[in-house]
């Protein structure tokens, strides 16, 4: 059910992520997958092609997406959403952007970090400060501090934007985590922003609450989702934020078109597939995530021994501590010598040496090479 894409297959169909490196150059850098398309989005794709379905799509909020996505949270998440809340955006970072400057007060946006590295600005382009609520690197477990979260509120703070699961940690946070951050934003009378884009990407062992779904959220909150990660449609265009409060979705509908960037008709069509179609080919792809990463954690042991990666609890994305091989920056170096490109740590938290974020949505052999390229790169350096 799930095929790999040839090297040829993969240029042709991800033209960032191979067609921005030179031939000899394996990408596991951005979040897409070596995966050739479910095929009922294919399908679904071709025939709307086949009846020109190239025109703006319809403004109408809930309708068939809206349908199509409740019904997938309920299958997969266990949480009743009503269609009226879907409102269609163009991707999950512009119905944060979208969120933030119509919903949230003027005051700073804590952002925990490491983060997803386009999502670092978009406090600034909303005209806001960004407040770092950094993990420390050297805990054994990626958490959110509640206490400096409480401080962060305290001191004038007012908008939480929360990834979960979250990039690049690999985290799962669970359902008293997400209740603690509930009840501090509550406390301080401040506003969450759940991007959960990687919610279908929990892997065995792991459980994905949707914020929305704890008692007590819905009037300081919305959640922006997608079904573009898990199902590999990023280029097509479509996001959703939910909203369950009718005066946040008033809000939201009201603004201005220029704030909520026109999203694609193919893309609602690939979504509708997604959430309808693709339940047998969603469950393929996390059964190969989980031994892949089973693999890296193997690989890592037998050629990286120094490396240091926390459990990866969902997602294609590993974040991979590098430290002990003595590069400030072993992007580079794996790019240079090892002609691998992965993401450079720093990306993500703006001043942490040695850490990577690792793509392992390809195929097993790709992986191996991947982690054997990069095992030759930085030890040859530090040699």
């Amino acid at each position: 059910m799930l095929r790999d894409l040839t090297d040829e297959e993969a240029r042709a169909a991800l033209p960032l992520k191979w067609g921005e490196v030179d031939a000899d150059v394996i990408p596991a850098w951005v979040a897409e997958m070596d995966y050739a398309l479910a095929p009922p989005i294919a399908e679904a794709l071709h025939a709307a092609v086949d009846r020109h379905l190239t025109g703006y799509p319809s403004l109408d909020v809930g309708g068939e997406l809206g349908t199509a996505y409740a019904g997938f949270a309920a299958r997969h998440f266990g949480h009743e959403v009503d269609p009226a809340w879907v409102i269609p955006t163009v991707d999950v970072t512009a119905g944060v952007r979208l969120a933030l400057d119509v919903l949230s007060d003027p005051g700073p946006m804590v952002m925990p970090v490491p983060a997803y590295a386009p999502q670092l600005a978009i406090a600034g382009i909303t005209g806001r400060e960004r407040v770092d609520l950094v993990v420390d690197p050297d805990a054994d477990r990626a958490e959110i501090d509640l206490d400096r979260l409480d401080a962060l509120l305290a001191e004038g703070a007012r908008t939480l934007l929360l990834t979960q699961p979250h990039n690049p940690w690999g985290r799962v946070f669970t359902r008293e985590e997400l209740e603690g951050i509930r009840d501090v934003v509550v406390r301080h009378g401040a506003r969450v922003i759940s991007d959960e884009i990687h919610a279908p990407l929990v892997l065995p062992g792991a459980e994905h609450v949707p914020y929305l779904s704890l008692e007590g959220t819905a009037d300081h909150a919305v959640a922006v989702v997608a079904s573009s990660k898990a199902f590999n449609t990023a280029g097509l265009r479509c996001a959703q934020v939910v909203a369950p409060d009718p005066v946040t979705r008033e809000r939201l509908l009201g603004a201005p078109p220029a704030r909520n960037d026109s999203w694609s008709s193919l893309g609602v069509v690939a979504a509708v597939a997604a959430y309808t179609r693709c339940d047998d080919w969603l469950a393929a792809l996390v059964a190969r995530l989980d031994r892949q990463r089973r693999l890296l954690s193997d690989l890592l042991a037998t050629h990286l021994p120094l490396a240091r990666m926390r459990p990866l609890e969902a997602t294609y994305l590993a974040w991979i501590d590098l430290r002990g091989y003595g590069h400030a920056d072993p992007a580079a170096v794996a790019l240079s010598r090892g002609r691998v490109r992965v993401a450079p740590g720093h990306d993500y938290h703006p001043g942490l040496e040695g850490h990577v974020r690792l793509n392992i949505a390809t195929s097993p052999a790709r992986l191996a090479e991947i982690v054997h390229r990069l095992a030759s790169a930085l030890t040859a350096a530090a040699a």
